[in-house]
């Protein structure tokens, strides 16, 4: 038998129509319902519907929970596979939490929900930024984000794989940080959709 691992995705992943594949799956509806009722936010609309409320951490962070529980469900009912393992990157921890049963589905969105509340309420809201950066070496990254500093708040905070890393930290250093970033050599420099 063949072990799979089910990887769940962090905030930033999140766009308007992800779960169009899906969304004839009553079990997906019923997952978004069910996550719609316990954090009274229509999760459903959020997703199918072109709106901002999407990228407002405060939002973002159950709806992915709920997201990756109405797949985790999908492939469980079909009986696609049965992963051995869960893991999540960042945020998608919680969802690997959940998935593992070592959570409800309802803990599980309540403690996300707390999670952003807290992030929200930590950065004014449209003051802080991330970006992604593609094709530099991390430690470029880290010495550019050094020479910004003067300018304020830039800080490589995660290093998702090698040539990949996320910053952080006010709002126009990283927009205007993207410039930077390309002319050294990243391959792409872009702001990730996230309100924190």
């Amino acid at each position: 038998m063949t072990d799979f691992i089910a990887l769940f995705p962090g905030q930033g992943s999140q766009s308007v129509g992800m779960m169009q594949n899906l969304s004839t799956s009553m079990v997906v509806k019923k997952t978004f319902e069910e996550a719609s009722d316990i954090l009274n936010i229509n999760f459903w609309d959020m997703v199918n519907i072109e709106n901002t409320d999407i990228n407002q951490t405060i939002n973002t962070q159950p709806l992915m929970l709920a997201a990756g529980i109405a797949t985790w469900r999908v492939l469980e009912e079909n009986d696609i596979c049965h992963p051995s393992y869960a893991a999540g990157h960042s945020l998608g921890e919680f969802t690997a939490l959940v998935a593992a049963k070592v959570f409800t589905f309802e803990e599980g969105l309540r403690i996300v929900r707390k999670r952003a509340e807290l992030m929200q309420n930590a950065v004014p809201s449209d003051k802080g930024a991330m970006a992604a950066i593609l094709g530099l070496a991390d430690s470029e990254v880290i010495k550019i984000c050094q020479n910004l500093r003067a300018k304020g708040v830039i800080e490589a905070v995660n290093f998702n794989s090698p040539g990949q890393v996320v910053v952080a930290g006010e709002k126009n250093i990283i927009e205007s940080s993207l410039e930077v970033f390309k002319s050294a050599g990243a391959k792409r420099a872009i702001v990730l959709p996230v309100s924190v």
